[in-house]
């Protein structure tokens, strides 16, 4: 039986506000909840078994950044309550608590160490506590990376869920160019409930995911649908309307990629960045009938 996760969040917010900007998907916590709720309502009637929270880039260093450090808890919290309420219009649906990388997706370097890190995520791991039903950590892109995260996130005792981005050109490594191999001691030790590859090319995760499949017995994948991460799109602040989308990647198409994984032992099978509501519909015509 697959479990459909949603799809990107970030995306979708931008285009309803017509606008990105260097906050992100935060932007929308602060001046526009509704579009939030919004997108998980529209992901949940799509299919979607799981509602994602907004929270991928409610962290310490995003919001130091824009000095509003002292409104982390208040809009982790908000968020979470967003995807609740969501799901309790919907009337079932798991929450999945997000937290993505320090430092920057997809720049592993600007990551700090393992142990500082932890710290970081184990804070936003407590506020996120009452709410969730499972810590995802998204978009981790070197061993180090996942090392902290992980640390960080088991302090609660919920489920911890854990999302690895892989290079575009060769799946079968992070974006550290680590080989995903290199993950074993780190998960063995932590045990994840489910181990992911996300937001990177489909045709990436094809490469990789046989590779995860030796890491765990539980795993999935959602893939983003970018060209390329572009070199400028490398610090805080940088706006995703600096990435491009690929005309490409239908609904069908990515579905086609989805049961290729479901093919290897996937069973949380989802989207990320540039993945929409009628993606996730035709999972979920696909792999539920609906």
């Amino acid at each position: 039986m697959i479990t459909l996760l949603d799809g990107g969040m970030g995306q979708e917010l931008v285009r309803l506000a017509g606008k990105a900007t260097g906050m992100w998907s935060n932007q929308a916590l602060f001046d526009r909840p509704e579009h939030v709720r919004q997108v998980h309502d529209a992901y949940f009637a799509a299919g979607a078994d799981v509602a994602t929270t907004n929270t991928y880039a409610v962290l310490p260093d995003r919001f130091e950044a824009y000095d509003v450090l002292d409104r982390l808890d208040e809009m982790t919290v908000r968020a979470c309550e967003l995807a609740i309420a969501a799901r309790d219009a919907h009337g079932s649906g798991i929450i999945a608590g997000s937290m993505g990388p320090m430092g920057f997706s997809y720049q592993p370097d600007k990551a700090p160490p393992a142990a500082e890190a932890a710290e970081g995520y184990a804070r936003l791991a407590k506020v996120q506590a009452d709410f969730v039903d499972a810590h995802l950590l998204e978009t981790m892109a070197s061993v180090d990376q996942a090392k902290g995260g992980l640390m960080g996130a088991s302090v609660t005792g919920k489920p911890v869920w854990i999302g690895l981005t892989v290079n575009d050109e060769d799946g079968t490594q992070l974006r550290s160019g680590e080989p995903l191999a290199d993950l074993a001691p780190v998960l063995a030790e932590y045990q994840p409930a489910v181990i992911f590859l996300n937001c990177s090319m489909p045709e990436a995760i094809n490469q990789g995911l046989p590779e995860l499949a030796k890491l765990g017995d539980t795993f999935g994948a959602y893939a983003n649908g970018f060209t390329k991460i572009t070199d400028d799109f490398d610090h805080i602040g940088a706006t995703v309307d600096q990435l491009t989308a690929r005309t490409d990647l239908t609904p069908d198409a990515y579905a086609d990629h989805a049961q290729g994984w479901a093919d290897t032992g996937a069973i949380y099978i989802g989207g990320c960045c540039e993945v929409t509501p009628a993606h996730i519909k035709e999972l979920a015509r696909r792999f539920k009938g609906n």
